[in-house]
């Protein structure tokens, strides 16, 4: 299996989560799947994969050439609220509060 550490762009929570893949089946769209099932995200949210610092992943080929632990950020389209807003366990006056 493959290990990707995956995060979402611009949240407060700069913090990457590790995603595993099978190295069988490494297409875009697993990998588009696996990294917003683990995010709590729909992946029509999703406006492209970058490989940090710099890279768009764009095809299975790119997916191909993914290492583990290669650190990689969901782009959520302009329009879209907040991922975790929808979630029931989601606390909108929590998510404000800092420490």
């Amino acid at each position: 299996e493959l290990v990707l550490k995956v995060r979402v762009q611009n949240l407060r929570d700069s913090d990457f989560i590790e995603i595993e893949l099978d190295r069988q089946e490494l297409t875009y769209r697993d990998l588009l799947r696996v990294s917003c099932c683990e995010l709590g995200i729909k992946p029509e949210h999703v406006e492209k994969i970058r490989k940090l610092p710099n890279t768009l992943v764009r095809k299975d080929k790119d997916v191909a050439r993914l290492q583990d632990f290669q650190e990689l950020e969901l782009v959520l389209l302009r329009s879209t609220a907040s991922p975790l807003a929808g979630r029931a366990c989601y606390n909108s006056t929590a998510s404000r509060l800092t420490y």
